[in-house]
């Protein structure tokens, strides 16, 4: 067994001298568990030195007034009651007692966890509903939760599996390196403690929006106050011979993913059809277990839609520095068992297919209630549809962007979850803008992209650093306004980044 870490920095408990804290953070312990303070304006702060989102060291992030920001996927917490303010992380850091003696600090025990400073609901309704058992529904349910509501939550999932933590079905869990207790976004305990109901395997059929009650198919009417839609979107599939067979996969859920392991046994060749970032970290994470890995895609370099031909050329350059055999500007046309036949006449054989061309909204249920739709459910700054009381959040929503100027919708897991958050506070009465800037990850073997706003669009691209080095922040610009920033290695910059970009001084 490997021995345990030892501690870093000096011993808190023994205290340290005023004048050995001379920057905005330092990284000590008590006892063997690490510690971080933190200097804002007067104050010094203890809190647990690492997010609870994926144990990203706080000690590299961003302090901003009261807050502290995870340098890795911009997490934020406040630092006075340990609260995950905003997703990816949901569950808070432990805070400690500060302490002064003379000219000396000392941190010797921890603070009982402080309740967040929330007014509570200004408009509690009775019941919500929520449709979805993805990131925004888990979300959501938790915030509600952590507001104090009381009325009840329902929340309706046609998935097998309560909400789990998606990015990591294509990066490590499918690679083999993470266990599946890993996966699940609350405990197993939680939906019993915070008397949430969810239903798994449930088909909601319809939305009657003026007797305010949502059908499920096989079951009874199930009457709400307030309702969230999310939905969530669905895998494309191709419309090709042979794409029905038992080792042609999507990935979506974490029975897909299940699905995909299982065909590996035995497996030595797959084939990875699309270039999208699941395609993409589907074949690290195949080649990570050993597979001759082919990826097929029409486009001439990878990503290059939302990153622009010179990273696009990076990611081609690294994963094939991994092994990975790319057919560029080609599609598959059939599958016969197999074999698979591309539109250049090429064919190639493999034991396991993963699609990942994209994925579309599921807006069925939207278009069935009479929803506003425009590629997407439109919602307010709030939120809110076009009719009151039922909002939308996710994959599925089309919302006013502030940053950007333009009506958006994004599939990013970070936005999915914040979104799912503000709706919950704005069900309970808050009236709270969605103002969050985007942001999403994609791991690439050891290689981590960042990228913060959105930009469909643009007319330069400045490169600050070398992407070749892996060392480089990226700056897309439309008419010289920066609309969104990708980077490797740049986390504190790609933090400042999404602060300017709140501020409305990104440049």
């Amino acid at each position: 067994m490997a021995d345990k870490a030892e501690p870093n920095g000096p011993d808190l408990a023994h205290g340290i001298a005023l004048s050995m804290f001379t920057s905005e953070t330092l990284l000590g312990h008590v006892g063997d568990q690490d510690v971080l303070l933190v200097r804002s304006g007067p104050e010094i702060f203890a809190i647990d030195a690492y997010c609870s989102h994926y144990h990203g060291p706080l000690a590299e992030g961003l302090v901003v007034a009261e807050s502290i920001r995870c340098p890795w996927h911009h997490a934020c917490f406040d630092m006075r009651t340990g609260e995950a303010t905003r997703a990816p992380a949901l569950s808070p850091l432990v805070v400690w007692q500060v302490d002064y003696e003379d000219d000396r600090i000392f941190v010797r025990r921890k603070r009982q966890q402080p309740k967040s400073r929330g007014k509570g609901p200004v408009d509690a309704p009775g019941k919500i509903v929520i449709v979805g058992g993805g990131a925004a529904g888990f979300a959501a349910a938790e915030m509600l939760r952590r507001q104090e509501f009381r009325g009840s939550i329902v929340m309706l999932s046609n998935d097998s599996a309560p909400p789990v933590d998606r990015p990591n079905l294509s990066k490590d869990y499918l690679a083999g390196s993470a266990p599946e207790d890993w996966l699940p976004l609350g405990p197993g305990n939680f939906y019993a403690e915070a008397r949430v109901d969810l239903r798994l395997n449930t088909e909601v059929v319809s939305i009657d929006t003026k007797a305010r009650h949502v059908a499920i198919e096989g079951g009874s009417d199930i009457p709400f106050d307030r309702l969230l839609l999310a939905t969530g979107a669905e895998p494309v599939r191709l419309p090709i011979p042979g794409a029905d067979q038992p080792h042609v996969h999507t990935l979506r859920s974490l029975a897909d993913c299940r699905a995909i392991i299982e065909s590996l046994n035995g497996a030595r060749r797959a084939i990875v059809i699309g270039t999208s970032f699941i395609g993409l970290e589907v074949a690290a994470a195949l080649r990570a277990r050993g597979m001759e890995v082919h990826v097929v895609a029409p486009e001439q370099r990878p990503m290059e839609r939302v990153l622009g031909p010179d990273m696009g050329n990076f990611v081609r350059a690294l994963h094939e520095e991994h092994g990975v055999i790319f057919h560029l500007g080609d599609t598959v046309v059939a599958i016969d068992g197999k074999r698979a036949t591309l539109k250049g006449g090429g064919v190639l054989e493999a034991d396991a297919v993963v699609v990942g061309v994209g994925v579309r909204p599921r807006l069925g249920l939207a278009e069935q209630a009479g929803l506003s739709l425009e590629r997407g459910v439109t919602v307010n700054a709030f939120l809110e549809t076009s009719i009151p009381g039922i909002y939308a959040a996710g994959d599925i929503a089309r919302w006013p962007d502030p940053h950007s100027g333009a009506n958006i919708r994004v599939e990013h897991w970070v936005v999915a979850e914040r979104q799912g958050q503000a709706a919950a506070r704005n069900m309970l009465g808050a009236r709270e803008v969605f103002d969050a800037v985007p942001f999403f990850w994609s791991q690439h073997y050891d290689v981590p992209i960042n990228y913060v706003g959105h930009a469909e669009r643009w007319d330069e691209i400045a490169v600050d650093g070398s992407i070749a080095a892996r060392d480089c922040l990226l700056k897309y610009k439309s008419k010289d306004r920066v609309l969104a920033v990708a980077s490797i290695y740049r986390d504190l910059a790609s933090l400042q980044a999404e602060l300017a970009m709140e501020r409305n001084a990104m440049r």
